[in-house]
């Protein structure tokens, strides 16, 4: 880091553009944020609480902003560590700061500013119903700093997958729930259980492909642990785990929806889960590995959102 401020002296930045900004944000990765608070706020409509179309929208930009903000600081953090390089299979639109050439401090100050406007809109819902999602979202907040800075990073653990998982796919519904009701819904965790799979399985499918340049690092990623034999066979198991899960999710809402679950889950599998089967999980097709499961998060994301259309549809 200390050479990076070196250069920093010296280096002339780029500006950082608005087009820059977005590519920071990675609005490629953002199911990982939709889907589960699109989740959250159909789980209100579906449990008959007081949410309004306006409400919604606003919790669900609340979270893509938290997850840009994580997104930001991830690439921030992983440029001044020197951690990435042009030799790291990355695309540029995922390594803006190693090939836009923007300074590193205006980064910083917009992970901050895409964290204090999600901020914000938490508080703005804990002033009309009390503290219980500013609770949640604090819990969040400090998770998305921890995640690579500190001393000690998370991502540097082998606890990532779980903790992003859980963070993306249990935290972000429960406090879309709890910001509407003003309580504790901990009842919606278990259904939760499909997003936090599969954005679990995002973090697993980077950390595998990048096992060794992350002992270079220093870090001890869950799959490092493994090592990459036992972490390939581990990955397909989740996967498979994941499936059942989006076919489990239809049966808490009902027989309808367990065959629909079970219908679309395997209409599925050929052209999306088959390829998350298969794959090596190597640096060399590393880009085509994350779009795998970036787009089989979209798939089994949109399952679960038709379910629990189809849920509030019999409902009503």
């Amino acid at each position: 880091m200390s050479g990076r401020s070196e250069q920093a002296k010296t280096i002339k930045y780029n500006r950082l553009t608005p087009k820059l900004a977005l590519q920071l944000a990675a609005p490629h990765t953002w199911a990982a944020s939709v889907f589960p608070s699109v989740f959250g706020v159909m789980y209100c409509v579906y449990r008959s609480f007081d949410i309004g179309f306006a409400q919604g929208l606003l919790l669900v930009s609340a979270c893509v902003l938290m997850q840009s903000a994580v997104n930001t600081f991830n690439d921030y953090m992983d440029f001044v560590k020197g951690t990435d390089s042009r030799e790291d299979n990355l695309e540029k639109e995922d390594a803006v700061l190693l090939y836009a050439g923007v300074d590193p401090a205006q980064v910083r100050l917009l992970a901050f500013l895409f964290l204090g406007i999600a901020a914000a809109i938490g508080i703005g819902f804990a002033f009309r119903v009390g503290p219980v999602p500013l609770l949640i979202g604090l819990s969040g907040g400090i998770i998305v700093l921890l995640y690579s800075g500190g001393p000690l990073p998370i991502s540097y653990l082998p606890i990532g997958e779980l903790t992003s998982g859980f963070v993306m796919g249990g935290l972000i519904p429960l406090g879309v729930v709890s910001a509407v009701t003003g309580r504790m819904h901990p009842e919606i965790l278990p259904m939760c259980l499909p997003f936090i799979t599969g954005i679990g399985l995002i973090m697993m499918t980077n950390n595998t492909c990048d096992i060794e340049k992350d002992e270079r690092a220093g870090r001890r990623t869950f799959p490092g642990c493994l090592g990459r034999h036992n972490a390939v066979l581990v990955y397909r198991a989740l996967v498979v785990l994941w499936m059942i899960l989006i076919v489990l999710f239809g049966a808490a809402l009902g027989p309808m929806e367990l065959g629909m679950g079970l219908i679309l889950t395997a209409v599925a599998y050929r052209p999306v889960f088959h390829f998350l089967m298969r794959s090596p999980l190597i640096q060399e097709s590393r880009v085509a590995q994350m779009k795998g499961i970036v787009n089989a998060n979209i798939c089994g994301g949109s399952i679960c959102l038709v379910l629990m259309a189809a849920a509030i549809w019999a409902k009503n």
